[in-house]
């Protein structure tokens, strides 16, 4: 490293870890090399982690979580089973809330299937599909995750 080289922020440092999952020391090491650049950086990092999730994907997932909705006129309910690898993971909450922000995003959508609404932009960040909020925890806690089965309730359909 030469001696011109720019400190890093340690807020920065924290700041990409918590959005991405990935090890400090590699955030570090990135930033280093990029000069201190946030976005050059997020965007490899993303793209590492949902390299990662990739191969996670053949992993078994026996644990997990069934997320509830109900809207507030009382008429309509969702219920999403969000699977991982471990009970512990399944008690995270970062886990327990994607399986919250899934069973509401069910609630406004009506998808026939899983792939259907894994290709869904998210309710609450058009920027996102489903899927990507899906590889995105995968990074995060390093264990597969996926979608099992869903349920919409409306009175009159």
């Amino acid at each position: 490293m030469s001696k011109k080289a720019k400190k890093i922020d340690i807020k920065l440092i924290n700041k990409l870890r918590e959005e991405t999952g990935a090890p400090v020391i590699r955030v570090k090491k990135l930033l280093d090399e990029l000069e201190g650049n946030e976005t050059e950086a997020l965007e490899i990092l993303k793209k590492e982690g949902f390299e990662k999730a990739a191969k996670r994907s053949e992993r078994e997932t026996s644990q997990g979580i069934v997320a509830t909705y109900i809207h507030h006129n009382q008429k309509l309910a969702t219920m999403v089973e969000l699977l991982c690898e471990t009970d512990f993971v399944s008690r995270n909450d970062l886990f327990i809330q994607l399986g919250k922000n899934l069973a509401m995003q069910l609630a406004f959508s009506e998808p026939k299937n899983v792939a259907e609404f894994e290709k869904q932009e998210f309710i609450k960040d058009p920027s996102k599909t489903v899927l990507d909020l899906v590889k995105e925890l995968i990074a995060k806690t390093g264990e597969n995750v996926r979608i099992g089965k869903f349920y919409r309730l409306e009175i009159g359909k």
